[in-house]
């Protein structure tokens, strides 16, 4: 008795099986034409989809080699000596990129490109172009999208009214805090989605990609992110030593006047006195003598110095070697024509196949015959009397 009710459950669970695909065959012709219906939408959409380009770099991020200064470091702790402090060599880590470029100082730079589109008679900024009513006209999907899907925020924003733009005017000329406005918030959230960074720890690569509504455009805009990228991250790498060469620098321009001054002096008194015996002169040709070596040495210190700052400034500047170059892109990476279709009719089969098992039941619920006949219901089977 206890087997005969173990196994009913399984019995009639194969019979609602065989029950559901019979069903779902005998209604056929709703899934195929709402498969049919699906497949047209998925047409409309893949031709009505906009066109976009993408264009990549692969850089490998690099610095000069110092297995000299290692070498040196080396011999000099065998002295007693430790240059280990000086850290300026170490490569910055790509992750500081992605950091970088997400940034809202990078991408303001950023969207300030000078691009060349088709629509356009001259080169335009990424930011101009996405901002103004000369390339932004909308259109009529615009419209429809606006006043359906787009409706309620429409009606909010007609109760809630144009909201003032913000006034930073307060914070100062010298303020180093990033301000945007409505504009620069419509273009940066653009830039987003069209500049992206993609790190691979396995291959030791970083690449760099745009997405862009033209060929020649994702082309520049990708350059230009490579060249961006490489002056932040110079900058942020040598920051402490060009400091030490500025000061350098400075400090050598000083005492190069004082030295020259010095040695136009000491020229003009030996001019003036060579031929006299005097002890006074004798004196101070000396004293001049003394002060000429003493700012001479000073001099030839300050630029040996200024040479090895110099030197310090090339090795630290990390340099983004490019091992595959932004290329114009030949074909456009989407619309998927083909695999937005697979997926409509994917879902039109899908949902036909919902339809069938839901409409009946939907019909139940809100008691209206009309849902239950577009199902058909299988045949009553004829039992023997």
């Amino acid at each position: 008795m206890d087997q005969i009710q173990n196994t009913m459950p399984a019995d009639e669970q194969e019979i609602d099986i065989i029950e559901l695909i019979k069903k779902i065959w005998h209604n056929r012709g709703l899934i195929i034409k709402t498969t049919i219906i699906f497949m047209v939408l998925g047409v409309v959409v893949a031709l009505v989809s906009p066109k976009v380009f993408t264009a990549s770099c692969d850089v490998v991020p690099q610095t000069s080699n110092d297995s000299g200064s290692s070498k040196v470091s080396s011999l000099a702790k065998l002295a007693g000596i430790d240059l280990s402090q000086d850290q300026s060599g170490k490569t910055l880590s790509p992750y500081v990129y992605e950091n970088i470029m997400a940034s809202t100082k990078f991408r303001k730079e950023l969207m300030q490109t000078q691009i060349k589109f088709s629509d356009a008679d001259r080169p335009v900024s990424f930011f101009e172009y996405y901002t103004s009513e000369e390339f932004n006209k909308p259109t009529v999907i615009d419209y429809v999208m606006k006043y359906t899907i787009g409706l309620p925020g429409v009606i909010l924003g007609a109760i809630r009214g144009e909201q003032p733009a913000p006034d930073y005017s307060a914070m100062g000329e010298g303020n180093k805090i990033e301000t945007i406005t409505k504009d620069e918030y419509k273009a940066l959230n653009i830039l987003k989605e069209a500049v992206a960074i993609t790190l691979d720890d396995k291959k030791g690569y970083v690449t760099i990609s745009t997405r862009m509504p033209e060929a020649m455009a994702a082309a520049q805009l990708a350059q230009a992110t490579v060249d961006l990228l490489q002056e932040y991250i110079t900058v942020f790498k040598v920051e402490k030593v060009q400091s030490n060469l500025n000061f350098v620098q400075s400090r050598y321009d000083e005492v190069k006047a004082e030295f020259e001054d010095i040695q136009a002096r000491r020229a003009r008194y030996r001019d003036a006195n060579h031929n006299t015996i005097k002890n006074q002169a004798r004196i101070e040709q000396e004293r001049l003598e003394a002060e000429y070596q003493l700012a001479m040495n000073v001099y030839g210190e300050l630029a040996m110095q200024l040479e090895q700052a110099k030197i310090k400034v090339k090795e630290t500047t990390p340099i983004l070697t490019i091992i595959k170059p932004v290329t114009v892109p030949y074909k456009k990476s989407e619309p998927k024509r083909a695999m937005i279709l697979a997926a409509f009719t994917f879902l039109g089969v899908v949902a036909g196949m919902g339809c069938v098992l839901l409409l009946p039941v939907a019909g139940e619920i809100f008691e209206s015959e009309r849902l239950k006949s577009f199902v058909k219901e299988l045949p009553k089977k004829q039992t023997d009397a």
